[in-house]
């Protein structure tokens, strides 16, 4: 993280990253984003661990149509940080699916972000 950058812009620079396809379809770098203990909780409900969202990520084919809006960042101790942000995902009929969203970032030893937990929750 840049001297300038603030948390908050460091963990949504982060959650942006984890949205686009360069990311999302290379297992290196998502493995260099989440933890090997990441869980999530997805809209959809359904519970995935790290290797079932890192399978399920890399098989992803066409654009990621999603946007981040309402970025927060709050410190929950020294080296773990809770980010929220609500989430619209255009389809490709052009209707909107919309979605609370929190990230739970830990600052490991190596001096990287990574994600350990994320759960979106549907909303209208």
């Amino acid at each position: 993280m840049a001297a300038s950058e603030t948390l908050a812009d460091h963990l949504l620079a982060l959650e942006i990253a984890l949205q686009s396809r360069e990311v999302r379809n290379s297992e290196e770098k998502l493995r260099e984003l989440l933890a090997p203990e990441f869980r999530e909780f997805g809209r959809s409900g359904l519970a995935y661990t790290f290797e079932d969202i890192i399978t399920r990520l890399v098989a992803e084919t066409g654009p990621n149509n999603t946007s981040i809006s309402d970025f927060s960042a709050t410190m929950l101790s020294d080296t773990i940080a809770l980010a929220t942000y609500r989430g619209t995902r255009v389809n490709d009929d052009g209707t909107s699916q919309f979605a609370n969203r929190s990230s739970i970032w830990r600052l490991d030893p190596d001096g990287k972000w990574r994600m350990v937990f994320h759960q979106g929750t549907a909303t209208e």
